[in-house]
């Protein structure tokens, strides 16, 4: 099943964000640190490159993130033009207070009070933005929730007068393109939950986790993993945590147990795991450069 979502507030969220493109200095993209291409928007980077502006691109949740798998992001954007990368933890103060300055970097030029540095907080949905907003201003000024998209209109925060923060609501796009995109998009809770079924999605975190972290899973749910495939892996974790349907005997409550696995791994209970690398972002787009392009069927002749 190939995951889409694209509530209708967010065109209204796009074509405001372009508008306030043009009077900002510096994007601050907050990025999942555990999936940070798959969750980075390419609208925002389409936006930003038309207005010419450099990009700050936070690795939020770093402390969920797998640390070797973050070094190797951050050397991969670190080396892209206008583009500095850190990683941070949206809750840690002390992460937060070194944003100024990085920002500033970017954009030399406003240093005063005559030109104060203005900041525009942009990312995916339920990726940190809130938080790190609420950590930098010190006081609650940005709703946070657990489900994406609280955030539905843009706040203007100035901070002192030599910063101004502009925050937006997180954006999805029209189309991803890559299926495995949405997956990891929907694991880490970016996407409502109207748009998945939290079973596939489930299915699809048990195959990264049996292919690249399966010492966390054995770990976590103490169950051999010899012969197991992804959908075994539900089904281990419904029989170890006695996940059963009521009035059904021994049936097992798979949904369940996705949701086990998925809160695990989005909480971090489960271990420091990253969905992607830029080893494998590259695999991926290698394979699907390679894969022959559809097209479409013949008309029928119709003519007599």
């Amino acid at each position: 099943m190939a995951i889409q979502w694209f509530p209708g507030h967010m065109t209204t969220a796009r074509k405001k964000a372009a508008e306030t493109m043009a009077q900002i200095d510096v994007v601050v993209e907050v990025l999942d640190a555990r999936l940070p291409e798959a969750g980075s928007n390419p609208m925002i980077h389409e936006l930003r490159l038309h207005r010419q502006r450099s990009c700050l691109k936070l690795l939020n949740k770093a402390d969920l993130a797998d640390p070797e798998a973050t070094r190797a992001w951050l050397a991969y954007f670190n080396k892209q033009p206008g583009v500095l990368a850190v990683a941070i933890s949206a809750k840690k103060a002390s992460d937060v207070a070194k944003l100024p300055a990085l920002a500033q970097k970017l954009a030399p030029h406003r240093d005063d009070t005559f030109k104060p540095l203005r900041l525009m907080i942009m990312g995916i949905p339920n990726v940190g933005k809130s938080t790190l907003i609420n950590t930098w201003v010190k006081r609650r000024v940005a709703a946070v929730g657990d489900e994406p998209a609280v955030t539905k209109s843009q706040q203007r925060i100035n901070l002192s007068p030599r910063l101004i923060l502009v925050d937006t609501p997180g954006m999805t796009w029209p189309k991803i393109e890559h299926d495995s995109d949405g997956f990891m998009l929907a694991a880490s809770h970016a996407i409502g939950r109207n748009a998945v079924i939290d079973e596939e999605v489930a299915i699809f975190l048990a195959g990264i986790l049996l292919e690249r972290y399966p010492a966390l899973l054995k770990a976590r749910y103490g169950f051999s993993l010899e012969g197991v495939d992804a959908p075994g892996v539900l089904e281990a974790v419904a029989k170890k945590r006695g996940c059963l349907k009521k009035g059904r005997g021994a049936e097992l409550d798979l949904e369940k147990a996705a949701m086990i696995l998925l809160t695990d791994y989005r909480s971090g209970t489960l271990g420091r795991i990253s969905l992607e690398t830029p080893a494998s972002r590259q695999a991926l787009l290698a394979t699907a450069a390679n894969k022959p392009k559809k097209t479409a069927a013949p008309k029928p002749d119709t003519a007599e």
